[in-house]
């Protein structure tokens, strides 16, 4: 990158990267709506916390035992793009990750994604995210990525561990689970998860 663009960078004040950010979020909230994501839950009302996984509630409401593979999503956003983007600005890290985030979150609640959770995990009641939930899983990432950037490598990676473990125990799936069932489902993961 030139030095006349990194000075131009470095004039643009953090918050513009924040406003940038938002706009990202809300576009991501107006292709939701586009694909006929529900603003909220259907059943009418919003709660902060909502921890039952198999019902229909899940995914809908402000956080979830799913909020915290999201933080995760962050961490994870947070060293990828400091190791391929050192020398951008943090704003524009920030910007990037979020558009990541969101562009999964659309991509989460497309039929293909939705119908491939649906066939390969235990997920037989899901059918996508709400807004609500959605733009949330969005925030919960951009509070991942401060999260790491502001604590020490080793405590990062030993809350991501943690929540890996205590998510993984008590609702028997986690982002590890996720990922190796979305790509690569394995039946004896998919008995346990389903308590057979």
């Amino acid at each position: 990158m030139t030095s006349r663009l990194m000075r131009w960078y470095d004039r643009i004040r953090f918050r513009t990267w924040l406003f940038v950010g938002g706009g990202v979020i809300a576009l991501q909230a107006l292709i939701l709506r586009t694909m006929g994501r529900v603003a909220i839950c259907k059943c009418g009302y919003v709660k902060l916390w909502h921890g039952v996984v198999h019902s229909s509630e899940n995914s809908q409401h402000i956080s979830d035992w799913y909020s915290f593979s999201h933080v995760i999503h962050g961490f994870i956003l947070y060293w990828l793009l400091t190791v391929i983007g050192r020398r951008l600005p943090i704003g524009v890290r920030l910007v990037l990750a979020i558009l990541v985030e969101a562009g999964w979150e659309v991509l989460e609640n497309s039929p293909i994604i939705i119908n491939r959770y649906r066939a390969a995990t235990i997920s037989l009641d899901y059918y996508g995210d709400s807004i609500l939930n959605s733009v949330c899983d969005v925030l919960f990432s951009v509070v991942g990525f401060v999260l790491a950037r502001r604590l020490p490598v080793r405590v990062t990676i030993a809350l991501a561990l943690a929540m890996e473990i205590v998510v993984g125990y008590w609702i028997r799936d986690n982002l590890t689970l996720n990922i190796i069932m979305l790509v690569r489902p394995v039946e004896a993961i998919r008995r346990w998860q389903s308590g057979i």
